[in-house]
């Protein structure tokens, strides 16, 4: 299970960029999520029989959490705030496909989702993991140590690395395990102030991490005109990248910085089609 993922070059607005195709580990156990579980997957399938988690139906996280249980054969219960009918329905993206692979999906209400979440490591027995949302957790710095040693083993001339943050669990453990690299973010969930925020709570923020500020404030999964017309260009350009952190960062790299960059694609790209279905609904018609 443990695999290497290729390199890709793109040239986009007569630049030169690289990809780390981390996309390409597997269909859905992939991208930086697939580095964030690294220590679980090499975690003898006897030790637990359980994973619990929580967060966002449209989550690759969960996809990601889901696809490893379903080959470990352990139980994978996550929880979400409650969820409308019609996403219950849907025959499509991550949320359908994480529950065929054996997902038990458990809805807890609003008012008591915050407590609730606070309280599920109460009473767990040795033989239940949890996962916090969006696998930000310690044990992720090993599976980013590996993701550090394989670009070094590449030896390309390129120095700058770039990847998208929600937790910025991936772009703090790369940038501290490659110091001589610059490693670029961009958040995609609340705005830099709270990534660092984030970040600190694992590990002093290195020099060589470097933050993008969006010209403008974006809410997470929200459908913006802007980040379609940059999923066009690199589709034309002959890669697919996740619709829901990547035309941010991509946007960022193209307006504030001018050297060449590798990339590091995060995966998640199995959620564009209902991604695609909201931009849809919004009266944004996809290319």
């Amino acid at each position: 299970m443990i695999k290497k993922s290729p390199i890709s070059k793109l040239t986009l607005e007569s630049r030169t960029f690289y990809v780390k195709r981390d996309d390409l580990i597997d269909p859905y156990l992939a991208g930086n999520k697939y580095r964030k579980l690294y220590t679980l997957l090499k975690t003898p399938s006897h030790k637990f029989n359980k994973i619990i988690s929580y967060g966002g139906t449209q989550s690759n996280a969960m996809l990601a959490i889901a696809a490893m249980c379903a080959e470990k054969d352990w139980e994978f219960v996550y929880y979400t705030k409650p969820i409308g009918e019609t996403q219950k329905s849907e025959n499509h993206g991550n949320f359908f496909i994480a529950k065929n692979l054996g997902m038990l999906h458990v809805e807890v209400d609003y008012e008591f989702y915050k407590d609730f979440i606070a309280s599920i490591r109460m009473n767990l027995d040795d033989k239940t993991y949890i996962v916090d949302q969006g696998g930000a957790t310690e044990e992720a710095r090993a599976g980013l140590e590996v993701l550090a040693q394989e670009i070094r083993e590449h030896d390309l001339h390129v120095k700058s690395l770039a990847t998208p943050s929600g937790t910025g669990t991936t772009a703090l453990f790369l940038a501290l395990s490659l110091p001589e690299y610059k490693v670029y973010t961009t958040p995609c969930v609340g705005d830099v102030t709270y990534l660092k925020e984030q970040m600190s709570a694992f590990h002093a923020i290195p020099e060589n991490l470097i933050f993008l500020e969006p010209e403008k404030k974006y809410h997470f999964a929200k459908p913006y005109p802007e980040f379609l017309h940059v999923q066009k260009k690199l589709l034309e350009a002959g890669i697919e990248f996740d619709l829901l952190y990547a035309p941010g960062m991509w946007k960022c790299l193209l307006e504030q910085t001018d050297e060449e960059i590798m990339y590091i694609h995060s995966g998640g790209v199995t959620g564009n089609e209902s991604m695609l279905q909201r931009y849809k609904q919004k009266g944004i018609y996809p290319f």
